[in-house]
Parts: structure tokens; C-alpha cells; sequence
């Protein structure tokens, strides 16, 4: 098989969808198809089933993407490797993250990215929300897995990785912990608890608003510096504090309850790097965790 023929195969395997393959290997519209369907004509088998609303693998396609995918991505590390020694990946990496789903991610990818970089260390640090490009901008950090939006003219906002559902995290006895959902309007009939700190107003008002999509007043209560102690203050019944929904599988305690916020956008979570950053290393790293989030068959 010619390369490629391994690509698109790979490609329509992973995003069972042609166009979305063609887009993702940057060829012209109907290349894809017509690669596959002469790999098909020549193997004498049927890769793909296709309709007109789905595509699918057959067994013999997943037969051929479960021996071709490691192969693959065994021959792109070598090639990677090689490259490394090339252009001198080398050092040390110090990548930020600002919460535990992100730190999770940001592991992950720091594994993958050693094998492939043996030569490039990386170290990981926790980013505390009052502070959120702080050590980023101070040399600290080389580059962040943090929240959106990022506007700054000194940092590179670089791609959105993950989106996450938002909730409200409130305290065990409040009238909202007995709902299925609260809205955004909601946040005007309750006391909001926030993290303080240097971070930009604009970044601060998307994650604690100061009114609702109507225009009611939100009041902004009392403050934190750290997490633990939003946590400990919503517990206690001082107000709520807007999370991201997946929060409750990392931070569930008692006296405290997270509702979905129906109506509220995702919580959007992207890399930044300095300006004067753009380093191979950091680039490498960047490839690696796009690359962790979307070579998975769909």
C-alpha cells in the first residue's frame, strides 16, 4: 500500500466520514473517496459501507485499520524521532494546567510525547486560577492547557482541545441542589462565590458573569484564592460558584451539589504559549496532544 492509501484509510476509519477526511488531510474535495474505492477495486474487498447518512467499517476495513493505526503511528514516531535529533528537541518542557480533567489530558499526552522525544523532558505544574497567564508571561511555564477565551497580544492562543458542559455548584441544602437543571437567569436569585486575582476582566466575566443573558444584576458575594476554598465556601452556604460539569467526578463531598446550567455555553479549554515561545519543542508538544484527541475511531 502506498501512503497515501494508509492515510486515507485511516483518516475515513477515524472520522467515518469522508469529507471530514478529506478536510483533515487537506486534499481536494472527492480525492478520499476516489483513493479508497481504487484500494477496494485492487484488494478485491469492501472497506467502507456507505449510505447516504453513514459510513461504516466493515470487518475486513477493521481488520485492515487495527493493523495498519500502530504501525502507522509506530513509523511517524520513528520519523519524529529521527527529526528530534535533526532539529535538536531536546531540554526540558514545562507545560501548565488549570484544572484535574485538563491535567489529565496534559499527562497523556506528556507520555506519548517522551517516547516520541526521549531526549525532551517535560514538567507539569498547576496553574492556580487567580493568576491564569502569570507564570506563562514570567518564563515559568513554556506553554497551558487553560480556559477560553484567551486575548492577549503577548500569548499565541493556539487550538481549542475540549469543550466541557458547565454546572453550578451549590450547597447541599439550597433549593437548586433539588433541581434537574438551573439556567443562566437563574444566577440573578442567588449569591455567586468567585476566584479573585490578576486574570483579565474579559476571561473573568465568562466564567463568573455579572448579569444575566436578560441583563439581572448577578451578585458577586464573596471571593477565593484557591479552589479548595470555593469548594469549602459553597459548602457552608456562603453561594454558588459556576463549574464545569465533569468537576463532580473529581471534587464530589458532602454538603455540596452540582446542577447542570442547561442554557449556558460550554466551558472551551485551549493551549497559549508566549509569543517569543514557538519553539520546536513546543510545537512538537502542541502535535502530540492534538494528534491524542483525534486518532481515536469515532
Amino acid at each position: 500500500m502506498e501512503r497515501h492509501e494508509i492515510e486515507a484509510v485511516l483518516a475515513v476509519a477515524e472520522e467515518l466520514h469522508f469529507r471530514r477526511a478529506t478536510e483533515r488531510l487537506g486534499l481536494a474535495q472527492g480525492r478520499v473517496s476516489q483513493t479508497v474505492k481504487a484500494l477496494e477495486r485492487r484488494l478485491g474487498v469492501v472497506l467502507f459501507e456507505r449510505t447516504s447518512r453513514r459510513v461504516a467499517l466493515t470487518p475486513a476495513g477493521r481488520r485492515l485499520y487495527e493493523g495498519l493505526a500502530p504501525a502507522y503511528r509506530q513509523i511517524q514516531e520513528v520519523t519524529a524521532q529521527a527529526v528530534t535529533i535533526g532539529k535538536g528537541i531536546t531540554g526540558t518542557l514545562r507545560v501548565g494546567f488549570s484544572s484535574q480533567w485538563a491535567s489529565d489530558m496534559v499527562l497523556k499526552t506528556a507520555k506519548l510525547f517522551r517516547r516520541a522525544y526521549p531526549d525532551c523532558a517535560v514538567e507539569l505544574e498547576e496553574v492556580q486560577l487567580r493568576d491564569t497567564f502569570g507564570p506563562l508571561r514570567s518564563g515559568e511555564l513554556d506553554l497551558q492547557l487553560t480556559e477560553f477565551p484567551v486575548d492577549e497580544p503577548d500569548l499565541v492562543a493556539g487550538p481549542v482541545i475540549f469543550s466541557e458542559p458547565r454546572a453550578l455548584l451549590v450547597p447541599e441544602q439550597h433549593p437548586f441542589a433539588r433541581c434537574g437543571s438551573v439556567c443562566m437567569e437563574d444566577l440573578a436569585r442567588t449569591p455567586l462565590i468567585v476566584i479573585s486575582g490578576d486574570s483579565p476582566q474579559y476571561w473573568r466575566d465568562s466564567i463568573y458573569p455579572r448579569t444575566t443573558p436578560q441583563g439581572r444584576p448577578i451578585t458577586h458575594a464573596a471571593s477565593a484564592v484557591y479552589w479548595a476554598e470555593v469548594l469549602s465556601m459553597v459548602a457552608s452556604g456562603l453561594g454558588v460558584s459556576p463549574v464545569a460539569l465533569r468537576a463532580a467526578r473529581y471534587h464530589a463531598r458532602p454538603g455540596i451539589a452540582f446542577v447542570p446550567l442547561s442554557d449556558a455555553p460550554p466551558l472551551e479549554y485551549g493551549l497559549i504559549w508566549r509569543c517569543d515561545g514557538d519553539t520546536a519543542r513546543v510545537r512538537a508538544f502542541v502535535q502530540t496532544l492534538c494528534r491524542t484527541t483525534s486518532d481515536r475511531p469515532r
